[in-house]
C-alpha cells in the first residue's frame, strides 16, 4: 500500500488546534487499524505531535497525550507554575516526560516506516514558515514537535541550531501549497474546525503582541496577518474540496476551545474523529485510487 500511494503522490496534511487535535488522533487510530500509511505526512502543531505517533504506527499514544487519565500526567500550568516557566503548559512534561518515560515513544519504528514526516515551524527572525524533519535524534525530533506547539504568548520560543522558533500554525496553519510543492498531487486534510470556519480580523491580542514581541518586527507582522492568510488558505480548501481534487475530514460537531482539558469532552471528540474516519474511509480510498 504504501509503495502505491507513493506511485499516486499522495499526502496526509494535518491542522493543528491544541486540544482539539484529539479528532485528528481519533482519525489516526482508524488509519493506524487498517495499516494504511501516507508516504509523506506534515503536521502543524498539535498536528505535529499527531504526526509524529502515526508515522511510528502507536495507536492511541497521540489521544493519552492530549488528555491523560491520571492527574500526575496533567500539563496545564498552575498560574504559579506558568509564572516561572512562562508557559501555560508543562512544555517539558509534554516533550520530554512524556516521549521518553510516561508515553514512550518508538523512534526506531518512526525512522523505519519509509513515511517522509514534516514539521512546520515559524522562525522567530524572519516570522516565516520552516518544514523540518529528523531521523538522527529524538531529542531534536521532540525539540522540533515542541517549536511547532509553542504558542506565542502562552509558551517559550524554541532554540533550534541557534534559531528562535515558536507555533508553526503562525505563519503556515494549513500546509497544503507547501504539500504541492514538495511533490503531493493527492492531498488528505484532516482539520479541526468545522466548514465554514474562519479567524476575525484583526486578532483581539494584536496590541499585545505587539507590546510582547516588539523585538521582533516580522513575527509580529505574522501573527497578525495570520487570519487573513488562514481564511485564505480555508477559501481555497473549499474551493479545491468541491472541485474534487483534494480530500478532506473535519468535524461537523461542536468544536472544544483549544484549552479544554476535560476528559470526558476530549474523549468524545476523539471518537467523533474516528467515527467520522470510519465513515469516510472508502470515500478516502476512492479520491487516493487504491
Amino acid at each position: 500500500m504504501l509503495e502505491q500511494l507513493k506511485n499516486k503522490k499522495a499526502g496526509l496534511i494535518l491542522e493543528g488546534g491544541a486540544s482539539r487535535g484529539v479528532f485528528t488522533s481519533g482519525a489516526l487510530d482508524y488509519l493506524m487499524e487498517q495499516g494504511f500509511e501516507f508516504p509523506y505526512v506534515i503536521g502543524v502543531s498539535a498536528g505535529a505531535c499527531n504526526a509524529l505517533s502515526y508515522v511510528s504506527g502507536q495507536k492511541g499514544r497521540s489521544f493519552a497525550g492530549f488528555a491523560p487519565a491520571k492527574k500526575e500526567n496533567q500539563y496545564k500550568n498552575s498560574i504559579r507554575d506558568a509564572i516561572r516557566q512562562k508557559s501555560f503548559y508543562d512544555m517539558d512534561k509534554l516533550f520530554e516526560t512524556f516521549p521518553k518515560e510516561t508515553f514512550p515513544y518508538d523512534f526506531d519504528a518512526y525512522i523505519k516506516s519509509g513515511q517522509a514526516c514534516e514539521m512546520v515551524v515559524t522562525n522567530v527572525y524572519t516570522g516565516k514558515a520552516e518544514y523540518l524533519s529528523e531521523t538522527n535524534s529524538l531529542d531534536r525530533l521532540c525539540k522540533i514537535c515542541r517549536a511547532s506547539a509553542s504558542l506565542p504568548l502562552f509558551s517559550q520560543m524554541v532554540m533550534i541550531d541557534g534559531v528562535p522558533y515558536l507555533d508553526g500554525g503562525v505563519a503556515d496553519s494549513v500546509p497544503l501549497l507547501h504539500a504541492v510543492r514538495k511533490g503531493v498531487r493527492k492531498p488528505v486534510l484532516i482539520l479541526t474546525r468545522q466548514r465554514g470556519y474562519r479567524k476575525k480580523f484583526p486578532s483581539k491580542r494584536a496590541r499585545m503582541y505587539i507590546a510582547f514581541f516588539h523585538d521582533y518586527p516580522n513575527l509580529v507582522k505574522s501573527i497578525y496577518y495570520r487570519p487573513y492568510y488562514y481564511n485564505k488558505t480555508m477559501d481555497l480548501i473549499e474551493r479545491l474540496e468541491m472541485e474534487k481534487k483534494i480530500f478532506v475530514l473535519r468535524p461537523t460537531l461542536p468544536c472544544p476551545s483549544r484549552t479544554e482539558m476535560d476528559h470526558e469532552k476530549l474523549q468524545a471528540f476523539y471518537q467523533h474523529g474516528y467515527n467520522s474516519m470510519v465513515l469516510e474511509y472508502d470515500h478516502m480510498r476512492s479520491f487516493l485510487g487504491v
